[in-house]
């Protein structure tokens, strides 16, 4: 799936050179949940910006699912972001003013797909992450759990060849966290791929192996043996109402 090589990257700021990943060779396969894990200033975010065509690399070379993608212009790169890749951020980025649904159809607008199409799988998305019956919701109305939900949905809606999540727990609570965990466990176990960008060594224990950066270099490629289970999590956990409006 993800086939990155040689990989170097250097941030120009007048005559000072920041060397933010150095001689990164990795690969990941089709159906692994990865987590990429390191202090600040590790590379992580480089890495992740790069892995999602939101940056190109100084040197080396990267492909993604097949096609490589390190020369592409930035037209071509916007195709691939919005084809292959569905990314959720810690923050949801989701439009005030639209409901969940409508959220969860824009990138099958930009991509082209008929509006009968976008709906019915706006709705399969959401189905897919319990929160259906939310559909003709505002963000205002959900809980930040549920807003993270519905930017799963979203990332899930063109069928993408691989999930991007950068810090999806960061502004949420821990029985939040664990629930969006579940869901990205669940999915994975469907066959989806998905690469989680995470400082929590706990979050990073739920993927079922670990990148772990220091310095732009990639200093340890571990597997964890008996991944976290959110689900289980989730039952030891005290049960919270959401009031939501």
């Amino acid at each position: 799936m993800i086939e990155v090589k040689h990989l170097n990257k250097v941030y120009r700021l007048g005559k000072i050179q920041v060397q933010a990943l150095q001689d990164v060779t990795l690969s990941i396969s089709a159906g692994e949940f990865v987590a990429i894990m390191g202090p600040s200033g590790s590379g992580k975010s480089t890495l992740m910006n790069i892995i999602g065509c939101l940056d190109r690399p100084t040197e080396g070379s990267y492909v993604l699912d097949g096609v490589d993608v390190a020369g592409m212009n930035d037209r071509e790169l916007a195709r691939i972001r919005n084809l292959k890749i569905g990314f959720v951020f810690q923050t949801f980025n989701l439009l005030p003013r639209l409901t969940a649904q409508r959220n969860v159809e824009l990138p099958m607008l930009y991509a082209g797909v008929k509006r009968s199409e976008c709906r019915r799988r706006a709705l399969e998305a959401l189905d897919r992450v319990g929160l259906l019956d939310r559909a003709h919701h505002r963000p205002n109305e959900l809980s930040g759990g549920q807003r993270q939900r519905v930017a799963i949905a979203r990332a899930l809606a063109n069928h993408p060849a691989m999930l991007l999540a950068d810090e999806p727990t960061g502004n949420l609570d821990s029985r939040s966290g664990e629930e969006i965990m579940a869901i990205f466990q669940q999915l994975n176990s469907e066959g989806a791929t998905i690469v989680l960008v995470s400082h929590e060594r706990e979050i990073a224990e739920h993927a079922g192996r670990i990148l772990n950066f220091r310095d732009g270099r990639l200093t340890k490629d571990e597997t964890v043996d008996r991944p976290v289970d959110a689900r289980d999590v989730l039952k030891s956990l005290p049960v919270q109402e959401v009031a939501v409006p």
